[in-house]
């Protein structure tokens, strides 16, 4: 049997798939799946060998409405496939699955849970809703898989390389906290000026290494901030994502914003102290598996 999962974006809704694609290859071995996902992002799934990729061509081959019919004739050509499972639920994997499904391929479609998200939004109700991997997990139900979710490392980089990350970066055997302290989306991010306090404060405390995280394009504003705090170094623009991967997973802990760096030391396993601005983990986009009280938020 052969699955076609589509999840295409972004990053970190990419990563939280982890745990579901993992419990699908532990428990169904003899199922193949293949995921539709950016090139960019293969590094996070090194430890699931089993796992095949599709990789769209968005910005040309497959970019608008004549690129989607391309992108369906190519995965055409790549199948048969068994079933459908869309993870994204855009325009682009809506027509996708809607092509699939006329020429008889099975679909299943995650509940994104829109409509309890605007409720939350308007400050109606405040309950914690469910988290993206449990509705990753729903929509494999749905296709009449039951995947098992393990409490474990679902980013697990190789003894070598991360020997190689640890010699490039000079990591040393002592405290050491990674921190994120951007995000894509502004109201998302901390004050720096709170941030550089915090990380004073720890540092004259304790005097850890502190590994500051994030895109090529925040290199030069991490590494002036780099410059406010002892014994910080930018790993931004400087290293792979499978080096930064591999020393993630050497942390102590994450200091991190809703950001993409949050469920990627989640995923390796690494405790994440995350702050909160204008989004709210209990939309269900939190740390997965991470303590309640490991979020700092808005009190509302």
């Amino acid at each position: 049997m052969r699955l076609l999962v589509i999840r295409a974006s972004a990053f970190g809704d990419v990563i939280l798939t982890l745990p579901v694609l993992k419990g699908m290859a532990q428990k169904y071995p003899g199922i193949e799946i293949i995921l539709l996902t950016r090139k960019n992002f293969q590094p996070v799934f090194m430890s699931q060998q089993s796992l095949k990729f599709f990789f769209p061509d968005f910005k040309a081959r497959h970019a608008g409405l004549r690129g989607i019919l391309r992108l369906y004739k190519d995965l055409s050509e790549a199948g048969p496939f068994d079933h459908v499972i869309d993870l994204h639920d855009v325009l682009r994997s809506k027509i996708l699955r809607a092509l699939f499904r006329i020429k008889g391929t099975p679909v299943s479609v995650i509940d994104k849970g829109r409509k309890e998200k605007r409720v939350l939004v308007k400050g109606d109700i405040k309950k914690k809703l469910k988290h993206s991997v449990e509705r990753y997990r729903d929509a494999f139900t749905d296709a009449g898989f039951h995947p098992e979710i393990y409490d474990t490392p679902w980013i697990i980089p190789s003894a070598s390389l991360v020997e190689e990350a640890v010699k490039k970066s000079e990591f040393k055997e002592r405290l050491n906290i990674g921190v994120a302290p951007y995000a894509k989306h502004e109201l998302k991010v901390w004050p720096e000026d709170y941030m550089i306090s915090l990380l004073r404060l720890i540092s004259e405390k304790y005097h850890p290494a502190f590994w500051l995280f994030g895109g090529t394009e925040e290199s030069s504003r991490l590494e002036s901030l780099a410059q406010k705090i002892p014994d910080t170094s930018n790993l931004a623009g400087r290293f792979s994502l499978d080096e930064e991967l591999a020393l993630v997973s050497r942390l102590d802990f994450m200091i991190s914003m809703d950001s993409a760096n949050m469920h990627i030391a989640t995923m390796a396993g690494i405790k994440v102290i995350s702050i909160w601005g204008a989004t709210d983990p209990l939309a269900g986009f939190g740390a997965w598996m991470q303590p309640d009280d490991f979020s700092v938020r808005i009190s509302v």
